[in-house]
């Protein structure tokens, strides 16, 4: 029953993202409020307010970096940190849709372009690090390690948000600009990513 229940909260809060972002789309940012986010969402304002606290956070939430530490954690153990983070991203984002990428490459776009929006949006990339985090340090117990996780989940977090920045400025594949992001991280430092 649980597994209903959180499906149903998934719908909600993708429908009201989703509306969200076509109301701010046609009205601006500012122009949109909570209320009328609810009424095209078809929710009350409570029941939004519940889903997110603010406008801010209707925008800024998204599924993917659980996605994405799964994916890496997952990855063959022979792997370095590095190469499971970039195969990892690979694969995951190789599962997104192509029309639920340029959903995200829009959003993206819209966080930039609002001061409100880039100024928190350093939270987007702190749950991305805590995410890849968990799963490099658990990588690094099977592996026998005692490697710092939390430094390299920095590193890879960090390329991984030049990468998006760099995707929603030119377009095209958000995976190349990942993958080619992360690759030149062993030449940086004098290591191999493979």
């Amino acid at each position: 029953m649980a597994g209903l229940r959180e499906v149903k909260k998934q719908r909600t809060r993708d429908s009201i993202q989703r509306e969200a972002l076509r109301l701010i789309a046609r009205q601006g940012y500012h122009g949109t409020t909570c209320e009328q986010i609810a009424a095209a969402a078809e929710v009350s304002p409570a029941t939004l307010y519940r889903y997110f606290p603010s406008k801010e956070d209707i925008i800024l939430w998204d599924v993917f970096d659980p996605l994405i530490a799964e994916a890496v954690r997952i990855r063959p153990i022979r792997e370095s940190a590095l190469s499971a983070v970039r195969h990892g991203l690979a694969a995951a984002l190789g599962d997104v849709a192509p029309g639920e990428l340029e959903a995200v490459r829009k959003r993206a776009a819209l966080v930039l372009s609002v001061p409100a929006l880039r100024a928190r949006s350093w939270e987007q990339l702190e749950s991305l690090q805590a995410n890849l985090t968990a799963a490099l340090a658990e990588r690094a117990a099977r592996r026998g390690e005692r490697r710092d996780a939390e430094v390299a989940a920095a590193v890879c977090a960090s390329v991984v948000g030049l990468a998006v920045r760099r995707w929603v400025a030119q377009g095209g594949n958000l995976a190349r600009f990942v993958d080619e992001a992360l690759e030149a991280i062993p030449g940086l430092v004098g290591g191999s990513g493979r």
